[in-house]
């Protein structure tokens, strides 16, 4: 089991656009690896390759379904369709976190469906087509590999909250990171 360091906003690879992986090897693999173990000690139900400091266009996943059927997977180059965006007020259900901006959460309204194709860890093809948090879940790490951050994404309310807590904990520039089950994220 191998833990990496989850790089906090500011870290240039949060902020362009990730390249396409080109080589399926033993490296990705451990990439892959390392990035699941990462996921479940931070917890997570999700986490992008940039959010480990490497900017490739990789990200996994875990969300049962609502019967606990496991949904655990990688999704390697994707493209993801969605419904289009309701236009309306956000409540506590919208509310979303980061783990490259930890320990807070903001609404954000998403689109209710998404289709994801990508390939898989042997470069085969396959297609997932989901509804509600499973949806936020791949729109949010969809957004990683395009270089944003869903606080990128708030409404001006809540990205000047969002911007404000970012200065006072001396986050937006580069080197900033937490290591999860070492950092406790409540100091």
């Amino acid at each position: 089991m191998t833990v990496r360091p989850i790089v906090i906003s500011g870290e240039p690879v949060l902020h362009e656009p990730a390249a396409p992986v080109t080589t399926f090897d033993d490296e990705l693999r451990t990439l892959v690896q390392d990035m699941f173990d990462t996921m479940d000690e931070a917890p997570g139900v999700g986490l992008a390759a940039p959010q480990v400091g490497v900017g490739l266009q990789v990200f996994v996943y875990d969300y049962p379904e609502d019967d606990g059927t496991p949904r655990r997977g990688v999704a390697i180059n994707p493209t993801l369709l969605i419904s289009p965006v309701e236009i309306r007020d956000t409540t506590d259900a919208d509310d979303e976190g980061c783990l490259s901006f930890p320990g807070e959460r903001f609404p954000l309204v998403r689109a209710e469906k998404a289709l994801l194709r990508a390939v898989d860890l042997e470069g085969k093809p396959f297609e997932i087509e989901c509804d509600g948090w499973f949806a936020r879940i791949f729109q949010h790490e969809y957004d990683h590999l395009l270089g944003y951050l869903y606080t990128d994404r708030l409404d001006y309310e809540f990205n000047k909250q969002a911007s404000k807590i970012e200065r006072k904990r001396g986050w937006g520039k580069p080197g900033k990171s937490w290591m999860p089950g070492i950092d406790n994220l409540e100091d």
